[in-house]
């Protein structure tokens, strides 16, 4: 026997209101709908749904029964209807974020749990991954946004790139080393201490060899490579080595004081942090709206940084 959903919770609503015409009020129907389904539910399984002759309305047994069925199925209409109206609104939904280790770690996760906080029902999945896998998977359809930096080699048309902050890096080192004491810094004080090489396949590797170049030493001693960037800040922070950072994450640490900026001005990339899409890929309303909190936020924080990088004092 199949029963008429719309028929049921129109019954839970009369036996949680008391009356056919407080339940009609409920769902916002006519008494007059509502005592037609409840006859026709009746019909159809041939017993009563309440008891003859009491006020207010009193459920047989089977009334009860029957019921419960009707407020679950009101309940999952309910959620549905929320889970949709949710969607539209980007207040609830997955969004994949793909982005490169050391931004995501400083930065980028602090701002998704700032976006958290203000869209509790929105899941957040992270991946970490430089350029060309960024672009593999935003191809594929596996990450909805990449956070990455990108400069002259652009991944194409088919891609659009929402800029965040301009590149700008600086040379690391722990709180009280040795060359924060010396007034005028020369290039090759940077030689004369131990380095850091950055993750493999990092842009930072580029900028380490640029640096290199400027200086005019033929290599620099590595004594530590591939490490994460809290390993990254606790070999610098306990050690006396040095390592290429960008300044927006040492601006992100500065409040737990182990790693300072050695003023000394060095090469500056040719790429800029931003937001890399498909253009061609569906867009889900909580992904525009994760980009535009993340937006809103940069767009504070680029003057701080700004400030912040001004009141220092650089040797060329």
């Amino acid at each position: 026997m199949k029963l008429n959903e719309r028929h049921l919770i129109q019954l839970s609503a009369v036996v949680d209101a008391g009356g056919v015409s407080e339940g009609a009020a409920l769902l916002g129907m006519t008494q007059s709908a509502v005592s037609r389904s409840l006859s026709m539910l009746e019909a159809r399984i041939g017993e009563p749904l309440f008891v003859p002759g009491r006020r207010p309305l009193q459920p047989t047994a089977l009334g009860s029964q029957l019921a419960i069925h009707g407020r679950a199925i009101l309940a999952a209409s309910r959620r549905a209807t929320d889970a949709v109206q949710g969607h539209l609104k980007g207040t609830s939904g997955v969004v994949r974020v793909g982005g490169v280790p050391f931004f995501m770690d400083a930065l980028i996760s602090q701002m998704l749990a700032e976006f958290h906080r203000e869209e509790p029902e929105v899941s957040v999945q992270q991946s970490y991954g430089n350029l060309p896998d960024l672009v593999s998977g935003l191809s594929a359809g596996l990450i909805d946004l990449g956070i990455v930096p990108v400069g002259s080699t652009h991944p194409g048309p088919q891609f659009e790139f929402t800029e965040l902050l301009r590149g700008r890096n600086i040379v690391a080192c722990r709180v009280g080393h040795p060359l924060l004491r010396r007034r005028l810094l020369k290039a090759n004080d940077l030689s004369a201490y131990p380095w850091i090489a950055p993750l493999p396949g990092s842009p930072l590797l580029s900028d380490l060899q640029m640096i290199l170049m400027s200086i005019g030493v033929p290599e620099l001693h590595i004594r530590y490579s591939g490490g994460s960037l809290m390993s990254v800040v606790n070999f610098l922070a306990d050690s006396d080595a040095l390592a290429v950072l960008p300044f927006s994450v040492l601006f992100a640490m500065r409040k737990d004081n182990r790693v300072a900026v050695v003023p000394f001005a060095i090469p500056q990339p040719d790429r800029n942090l931003g937001i890399l899409r498909l253009v061609d890929a569906p867009r889900a309303p909580a992904t525009d709206r994760l980009v535009l909190h993340l937006v809103a936020v940069f767009d504070t924080l680029r003057h701080v940084i700004r400030r912040h990088e001004d009141a220092l004092v650089w040797s060329a």
